[in-house]
């Protein structure tokens, strides 16, 4: 791909405002967008000439890839309003399917069989393209293991339409990681949270390709 996709990230909480921070560091240009405008404006204003703050709909429209770094539920909204808009889009979807319990830690809120990058994918726009990624890691890590030296660390990602793997990679090598397929949206559940994958699952942490080569 010559030419750089353009990213919109759509909600400005812990994921969304550090995705938009990481690209900014890897030199690369992100449209913002929250329902808070001053949110929007605020971060853009943080990260300099590269984030450009626009409203949703505005975001979505002039963006190839579109970030909805909001929660699973607010997913489900986002698809059904702007499902116009979202026409012909890669839609990146980092949620996890989880709320808090009552012992101070969190609980799977859909079937423990199913993920919600299935859930999801089955609501979106039949021609947009459905991409679970930038979700396999704590905000922590997202933000902390971004540009790791030596060996990059490992986001994962899963997609059913891999003729947009070049994009989506250059996406998760801007924001300072290295990408690793693992399939299609079928094995979405691998790499939201409790899946093998995932950094509060199996894994436990965060992984270079390398490592994860000697496991296998």
């Amino acid at each position: 791909m010559t030419q750089k996709s353009t990213i919109a990230v759509i909600g400005l909480g812990n994921i969304g405002s550090i995705v938009a921070t990481n690209l900014v560091k890897g030199n690369r240009a992100v449209i913002v967008a929250d329902r808070t405008a001053e949110k929007a404006a605020g971060l853009a204003k943080k990260l300099g000439p590269l984030a450009t703050p626009k409203t949703i709909v505005d975001a979505i429209k002039e963006a190839d890839i579109v970030v909805l770094a909001v929660w699973f539920s607010a997913i489900k909204e986002l698809l059904a309003q702007y499902a116009s808009e979202l026409q012909g889009k890669i839609i990146i979807d980092p949620s996890n399917p989880i709320a808090p319990d009552d012992k101070g830690g969190f609980k799977k809120i859909i079937d423990e069989h199913t993920s919600a990058g299935e859930v999801l994918s089955a609501v979106a726009p039949k021609n947009a393209t459905f991409v679970k990624a930038l979700g396999t890691l704590s905000a922590a890590s997202l933000a902390g293991a971004a540009f790791q030296k030596p060996e990059a660390a490992v986001l994962f990602y899963a997609t059913d339409n891999t003729s947009v793997a070049d994009a989506v990679e250059l996406l998760i090598k801007d924001s300072g990681f290295a990408p690793a397929y693992v399939g299609g949206i079928d094995k979405s559940i691998k790499i939201e949270v409790f899946g093998d994958l995932h950094e509060f699952g199996a894994l436990g942490k965060t992984i270079t390709l390398s490592a994860l080569a000697a496991k296998a």
